[in-house]
């Protein structure tokens, strides 16, 4: 068998890092705006006190490798020397199998920087190099003078390796898709002109404009090419489909879990991603596609591994969880994922509901201390009601929920959320917030406060107050949200 020669190696490496002899990342990557996680990610590569690296997971086509090489330049913009700043992609075809340390002396073969001077490695996609994991803890603790950093998109793999093997040498970062928020600020229209708080707001004239923008979000937003790429807005099915979804379904887990049928696994997929915002069991998934109960289990497992789904536990009508999870609602994890495999919608579609829903429920992705009490509730009985989202606190005690429409039918006829006014009452919490299509109200029906704002609003405030880490609570979302009623003239 023919090796490859040292010299083709030491080439590739030159040419995945023209930044040497640039000085500068390449033009058309700093063209590219930043999304809003670069403030959050950047000081954990640059701050080099600590001696861990840095794990960027997210999916695919979310802009891990852009804040990679954004993160590059900012290096150099602080005065690191370029040639001590080294980018690897791990799944290109002439580095496969070669083990981290290698590129190591090759960088010094190139440069033969003092091994003691601080350097920066960013190994992107290294998931495709087995044990990845033992080999850069080892890296970690023998080269306190490098910081490292890897990038993957493999949710699972990467964060349980993580875990198991870097417990004080590996700091995670999760990049999910676009909010609604960023979708917006990427693309300059929001503003925060208003003196009482930081808080961005909508740039549009009309509620019925930033719904239009909302649309324009579920088609295509989750993804900073698609936001300014026509060609992708032309054949999303093209980009989305054919790039991100089959390379995943196709390709990735395949190679990472020795997926035997990734065709039987792309179909399971194109169901559960028809049944956004649903209610599932595993028994009804394998009656409705034909796969063995036990498969279906962990070919999910490996869908929530890829970022593509998530699922969300539910409680009772008093607020209780469940000993046995049979029931649990499936979201996808971008809504354009939906319309990638389905075609486009508008705001007239049958899909748009769940949409919405889905819509409001990736904004909440973006902080996992929300998502790790973020439930929805579901009881049968004498009465049968369901309410799509109720946030537990950490005694395990409702919270707060909110009921997703896309109809202002609600505001006139309030009686018909008997569901959710029927749960307010049993766990007591005294106001829930409903979307609507248009339209602001509040309303108390029966003994529970039910106010009313536009879905579109609300994806756009939680978006925000997600990107801000904290916590979100109904007593700041709800003033943040009638500022912006005042702002939009409503």
């Amino acid at each position: 068998m023919r090796e490859i020669p040292r010299a083709e190696l030491l080439r590739k490496l030159k040419d995945l890092n023209p930044h040497w002899r640039q000085g500068s990342i390449d033009s058309d990557l700093l063209e590219k705006p930043r999304r809003r996680y670069f403030d959050l990610f950047f000081p954990l590569v640059s701050d080099t006190s600590i001696n861990r690296a840095v794990i960027l997971m997210g999916p695919r086509r979310v802009g891990k490798t852009v804040m990679i090489f954004q993160s590059i330049q900012a290096l150099i913009e602080a005065g690191h020397d370029q040639k001590s700043l080294v980018y690897i992609s791990i799944d290109t075809p002439i580095f496969q199998g070669i083990p981290l340390e290698e590129f190591l002396r090759m960088h010094r073969e190139i440069h033969g920087i003092n091994k003691d001077s601080q350097q920066f490695f960013f190994f992107d996609e290294i998931q495709y190099l087995p044990d990845w994991e033992r080999h850069l803890k080892t890296l970690v603790d023998q080269q306190r003078r490098i910081r490292f950093v890897a990038s993957g998109s493999a949710a699972a793999a990467l964060k349980l390796k993580s875990t198991e093997s870097g417990a004080g040498r590996f700091t995670d970062f999760i990049l999910p898709p676009l909010t609604f928020y960023e979708f917006l600020a990427i693309q300059g229209k929001t503003r925060s002109d208003l003196d009482k708080s930081s808080t961005d707001y909508p740039n549009v004239s009309s509620i019925e404009n930033l719904n239009s923008e909302l649309v324009d979000y579920i088609n295509f937003g989750g993804y900073p090419e698609a936001v300014f790429d026509q060609s992708i807005r032309a054949n999303p099915e093209r980009f989305i489909r054919g790039d991100i979804i089959d390379k995943v379904l196709l390709r990735d887990l395949p190679s990472l879990y020795g997926v035997s049928d990734p065709q039987e696994l792309s179909r399971l997929f194109s169901y559960l991603a028809y049944q956004t915002g649903q209610e599932i069991t595993l028994d009804e998934l394998s009656t409705n596609s034909g796969i063995q109960k036990y498969k279906i289990k962990k070919e999910l497992e490996y869908l929530i591994a890829a970022f593509l789904l998530r699922t969300v536990n539910r409680v009772s009508e008093t607020g209780k969880s469940f000993k046995r999870i049979d029931y649990y609602k499936v979201y996808l994890t971008n809504p354009s994922l939906f319309t990638a495999l389905f075609g486009l919608i508008d705001q007239n579609s049958d899909a748009m509901g769940s949409l919405i829903e889905t819509a409001l429920f990736c904004q909440f992705l973006h902080d996992e201390n929300t998502m790790r009490y973020l439930h929805y509730a579901h009881w049968r009985g004498r009465t049968e009601g369901e309410v799509d989202f109720v946030g537990m606190n950490n005694r395990f005690k409702a919270e707060f929920c909110i009921e997703a429409k896309w109809s202002d039918r609600f505001i006139e006829k309030p009686y018909e959320l008997k569901s959710l006014i029927h749960f307010c009452k049993k766990t007591g919490v005294n106001r829930a917030i409903v979307t609507s299509k248009s339209s602001t109200a509040d309303i108390t029906y029966d003994g529970v406060r039910l106010q009313f704002f536009p879905s579109s609003l609300v994806i756009f405030m939680i978006g925000q107050g997600m990107l801000e880490n904290r916590e979100l609570e109904i007593k700041t979302l709800l003033e943040h949200l009638s500022a912006n009623q005042l702002e939009l003239g409503l």
